[in-house]
């Protein structure tokens, strides 16, 4: 009963992710492209200007909300994860180095979507009587479904974030920093985890500006680091950049080639692997980062959605791109130990260590590795736990946050302390459930003409 339970859902899982969310994701992606006049190409170097032309790594503590840059770092926290190094690798193995393509098409339509999804929370957010500013899918949610229905969808989607992000992906991460820590040091994952835990719970209980000023900081820094790093590896495979390139470009479109299969098959798992992987990296649809611009303190929506846009590409086209090249550049090109596809001993959470390590040595890479896995997940938690207590306090009231922050870091402190991971494939599943409720709203809420400041900021976004 309970195998033929399982394969029910693994089949009704497998049918939404490979179909629904494909659909969902492009055509949200096509439809604010055109809505906007492709705005991800016409505003993207405002974006970049208004990026690096505002980096402040002592941001402080603003009256009411984020600068724009603190509510940006807080959104790259989430979406630069273990997705980036272990997902990427994980769409490279079964669907061949041809999903990088994909990706790299769903993040160009996805930096359009989240255009929308910032502006739309900068639009409906909702600021205090304190100052204190909140915003997020949950409030453009009720604004295009009104009465009842909406709220009951705000409140699912609420809930569903909490459990998604706040908890059960947090957990995910932080398994993921005490496996990757034990592994390549000795530590014991018990003694990871009251680390990770207490780190935890100083940036969680310090309120919503804690988040932002250490995501300030972590991200430029563990970015860097990750960059160069790849960098190193690049230029000692620099022979095989181009054949590296060809290998994308040629499986996207010829993936039976390398995975084997029937070429509907093959091209299939290159599309879904690419896509997929796409949504938990960048975030682009998802309705996650969201809560984030919404605290944005900027003069007109347009400045913080053309920021929000350079968060995907950061995400996607640069740090998950390193991944790749640096992965396929010495484990495919060259007759690599996967040229042919596959390796036995080979899996999604051992290639970026093999890739390195073929550069830097088996400690150095490894390390290297575990160092890198450790800033991501954790800023990730940061980010992902931020989200989730915005949503806690919409359902329940500022007095229930503590509590939400103590489970937490309970939480984070099992999984890290964990032998086996916790089911990532609950959190992948609420987080399709959650990127349909969030891409159906953002689309009905983004036809709605009732607020001056929508026109203000399609005035500007125009120009």
């Amino acid at each position: 009963m309970e195998a033929a339970l399982l394969n029910i859902v693994q089949k009704i899982n497998g049918y939404l992710s490979d179909y629904i969310l494909i659909i969902l994701l492009v055509g949200a992606g096509l439809y604010f492209s055109i809505r906007t006049r492709f705005v991800q190409v016409r505003c993207f170097g405002e974006g970049m200007r208004r990026v690096f032309g505002n980096i402040n790594l002592h941001g402080g503590k603003q009256q009411g909300g984020f600068s724009s840059f603190q509510a940006l770092a807080t959104a790259i926290a989430a979406q630069v994860g273990t997705g980036n190094i272990v997902g990427a690798c994980g769409a490279i193995l079964i669907g061949g180095p041809g999903a990088i393509f994909w990706m790299w098409i769903i993040a160009f339509f996805g930096m359009a979507t989240i255009y929308a999804e910032a502006v739309l929370a900068q639009e409906t957010r909702v600021v205090n009587a304190d100052g204190s500013v909140h915003g997020g899918p949950v409030y453009y949610i009720k604004r295009a479904f009104k009465g009842g229905f909406g709220k009951f969808l705000a409140g699912f989607f609420a809930v569903a974030i909490i459990l998604a992000l706040g908890f059960i992906g947090s957990m995910v991460q932080s398994n993921s920093i005490g496996e990757a820590l034990s592994n390549a040091t000795g530590v014991p994952t018990w003694v990871i985890g009251i680390v990770v835990a207490a780190l935890s719970a100083f940036v969680f209980l310090g309120g919503s500006h804690r988040v932002a000023s250490w995501a300030e900081k972590i991200v430029p820094v563990m970015a860097c680091l990750y960059l160069i790093g790849g960098l190193v590896v690049l230029l000692a495979r620099i022979r095989f950049i181009p054949e590296t390139f060809g290998m994308i470009f040629r499986y996207a479109f010829q993936p039976q080639s390398i995975i084997g299969g029937s070429f509907g098959f093959a091209l299939k798992q290159a599309i879904s692997q690419g896509v997929k992987r796409g949504l938990f990296s960048n975030e682009a649809g998802m309705g996650s980062t969201p809560h984030a611009h919404a605290m944005a303190k900027v003069s007109c929506p347009h400045e913080q959605g053309v920021v929000a846009m350079i968060g995907v590409f950061i995400d996607t086209f640069v740090v998950l791109t390193m991944t790749a090249l640096v992965v396929i550049s010495t484990l495919y090109a060259g007759n690599g130990i996967l040229a042919s596809g596959a390796a036995e001993g080979v899996s999604k959470t051992n290639m970026a260590q093999l890739a390195f390590s073929s550069i830097m040595g088996n400690t150095a890479g490894s390390l290297f590795v575990a160092i890198c896995l450790m800033f991501f997940a954790f800023s990730t938690i940061l980010g992902w736990n931020f989200f989730g207590r915005i949503n806690v306090e919409y359902l329940f009231g500022k007095k229930a946050v503590p509590v939400y922050s103590i489970i937490a870091v309970a939480l984070i402190f099992l999984a890290a302390a964990a032998t086996s991971p916790p089911s990532a494939t609950i959190a992948r599943k609420l987080g399709i459930t959650i990127s349909w409720l969030n891409i159906s709203e953002s689309s009905q809420a983004r036809s709605l003409d009732t607020q001056e400041p929508r026109k203000m900021s399609a005035t500007a976004m125009m120009e």
